[in-house]
């Protein structure tokens, strides 16, 4: 069976490879605290929780931010009829009954 090369063991992580892994670190860190804070009753874990999920959301934007300058995570501006269509999407979502009157 052949193996894929472990790009570890051969040269070692470049610094774009390093800062998409601790990228994605951070975006998993977000999803699961994000989980535990709408399942979590007790305000105090809660307050907990909420302060862990803003340091790790900070430390995602921070690696997007230094990625995006390097111009190794690249995103596309948004045009304005898309930006209009979330505000229209997120505005009936925000005020469901809304629509039913």
């Amino acid at each position: 069976m052949n193996e894929m090369p472990n790009n570890i063991e051969g040269r070692g992580l470049t610094d774009k490879e390093m800062l998409q892994l601790c990228l994605e670190l951070e975006k998993g860190r977000c999803h699961s605290i994000s989980t535990v804070i709408l399942e979590t009753s007790h305000q105090g874990l809660r307050d907990i929780y909420e302060q862990a999920f803003a340091n790790a959301s900070s430390n995602q934007y921070e690696l997007f931010t230094i990625m995006n300058e390097k111009g190794w995570y690249k995103t596309e501006k948004a045009s304005i009829e898309q930006i209009s269509n979330v505000q229209e999407l997120m505005q009936n979502n925000l005020h469901p009954d809304d629509t039913f009157k």
